[in-house]
């Protein structure tokens, strides 16, 4: 049989979980991370392969930090490695040609109508909108550009010369919070205690040096270049990185710390979210094998048995879920925790609070 068009992830469900810290310092736009205005916000971890643990760790670190403030949120990233190189100038090319940091943000945690953000050494960038994931049929709009946005890159190094001492580039990006508010929570910046939905991405060409420069390693039975590396700050479990549902929390303390010290968690709205997305796993596997979504949730529950690659992601917790499918459609149900809300999972990945 053909592989399943959307497979189940071979990670779990536990996403980083990232706490971006008000800021009213001043703010110099140079591309660098070793100054006044990053002190206070932490490093994420360092990136994994996209794969998660199955895979070899990267051979070059990568992290990143975040603060935001009334109109802006701020992100910035180490990429250290010593091949610094870079081709593309085109603004809105596919930039994951050359080397790259991608960025993805889901404001209101529903797995459609995402940001995309990439860039290159040469402070290049491609940004669009995504209607969708690409496995639920989701366009790339690539007419979008985020109203605003500055970036800026530096580099410890040299561009495009292997025999200087390159250390690492980094990267400074500047997102209003206007650009995005059409798909946030209530039309507005975040609020303490709130949270986006976010990855970041790093692709690494393996390369050989060639005439004082930088070439992709080639196959040799194809002469094409070899795959490319994806090391993520938060592992999808497939080579996919438009899986939204597992992306990082990054929740927003306000100007007094946040929440009034209390900790942050994965909330249980979110955790129904992902029993949910099992269930669309095996709903489209089925679909995959049969023409048709299936009817019944216990025969929903073995094929997902049959078909996660881990234990973990096998199995679905015993909450009331409600199942109604047609042939080419289908929804799944469950009520949050205290009854006030039912969350809802569609055939298009789209989740929904009612």
């Amino acid at each position: 049989m053909k592989p399943y068009r959307i497979p189940v992830p071979q990670v779990g469900f536990c996403p980083p979980l990232y706490v971006c810290r008000y800021t009213d310092k001043p703010f110099v736009l140079d591309g660098r991370l070793d100054k006044d205005f990053w002190a206070d916000a932490e490093f994420t971890d360092f990136f994994a392969d996209i794969e998660g643990d199955i895979r070899p760790a990267p051979r070059f670190r990568t992290r990143a930090k975040l603060l935001w403030d009334d109109r802006n949120l701020y992100i910035g990233a180490q990429l250290s490695g010593t091949e610094i190189w870079a081709s593309i100038t085109e603004r809105d090319a596919v930039i994951f040609r050359d080397n790259d940091f991608e960025i993805f943000l889901d404001p209101d945690s529903d797995s459609q109508q995402y940001y995309e953000l990439e860039m290159n050494a040469l402070n290049t960038v491609w940004d669009l909108f995504l209607t969708k994931a690409y496995r639920d049929g989701g366009l790339p709009l690539d007419g979008f550009d985020f109203r605003g946005l500055r970036t800026a890159v530096f580099l410890d190094g040299a561009l495009n010369d292997p025999a200087a001492e390159n250390r690492l580039w980094s990267v400074e990006v500047v997102i209003p919070f206007l650009s995005i508010g059409e798909c946030a929570r209530k039309k507005r910046i975040p609020a303490d205690g709130e949270y986006y939905r976010m990855n970041f991405s790093r692709v690494q060409w393996k390369v050989d040096v060639a005439d004082g420069g930088y070439r992709k390693r080639l196959d040799q039975d194809t002469g094409l270049p070899l795959p490319e590396d994806n090391w993520v700050w938060a592992s999808t479990g497939v080579v996919d990185i438009h899986y939204p549902e597992l992306w990082a929390f990054v929740f927003f303390a306000g100007k007094e710390g946040g929440r009034s010290g209390q900790a942050y968690g994965i909330p249980e709205e979110e955790r129904i979210k992902w029993e949910l997305r099992k269930l669309y796993y095996a709903q489209h596997a089925y679909y995959d094998e049969t023409g048709v979504f299936c009817k019944d949730l216990e025969q929903l529950t073995e094929v997902l048995r049959r078909i996660s690659p881990i234990e973990e992601n096998a199995q679905v917790r015993p909450l009331p879920y409600r199942l109604e499918a047609a042939p080419h459609s289908f929804e799944i149900s469950c009520p949050c925790a205290d009854g006030s809300r039912t969350l809802v999972i569609f055939q298009d990945g789209k989740t929904v609070s009612v």
